[in-house]
């Protein structure tokens, strides 16, 4: 009883986030996770305190990807030592200036990376694991590139 209890308690907890923002100050935010995590986020480009909410949702394109990309080719036993990935995207020009071109640059440095491996990371990552950039290719267009680099 106890496991069928903890296991739709699990399953709830992945399906349904939690999350609140509060105002501090000027255009200064505190973001709270439901996990306890704390971000500030900041719109006003003057004070410039923090990123912006459109440079945290970029940021976290990038972060998510990173995960499955690094997490794929440790599995694939590469010796990966490094991951950036270099984010740029476009907005429209009139209210809501949202995204309408994003491109992830993955560029990944070890020893020995084998070039098939890192493209087939960069892919499942694109196209069956990353949540956010999943999310925003519903309406925006979503590219992704690597490069290697050579740790040796």
């Amino acid at each position: 009883m106890f496991y069928v209890e903890y296991a739709a308690l699990f399953l709830s907890w992945n399906r349904i986030m939690e999350a609140k923002v509060s105002w501090v100050n000027g255009l200064t935010f505190m973001g709270r996770s439901g996990s306890g995590h704390a971000v500030v986020f900041d719109a006003d480009r003057d004070s410039n305190t923090a990123p912006t909410p459109m440079e945290m949702l970029l940021m976290s394109a990038g972060a998510c990807s990173s995960v499955d990309v690094v997490g794929i080719l440790q599995k694939a036993r590469q010796k990966i030592v490094g991951c950036d990935v270099e984010l740029s995207a476009e907005r429209a020009d009139t209210i809501p200036k949202v995204f309408t071109r994003l491109h992830l640059h993955f560029v990944v440095s070890g020893s020995e990376l084998s070039e098939k491996q890192v493209e087939r990371a960069v892919n499942l990552s694109a196209e069956k694991y990353c949540s956010v950039s999943i999310m925003l290719s519903q309406s925006v267009k979503v590219t992704h590139s690597f490069s290697i680099k050579d740790a040796d």
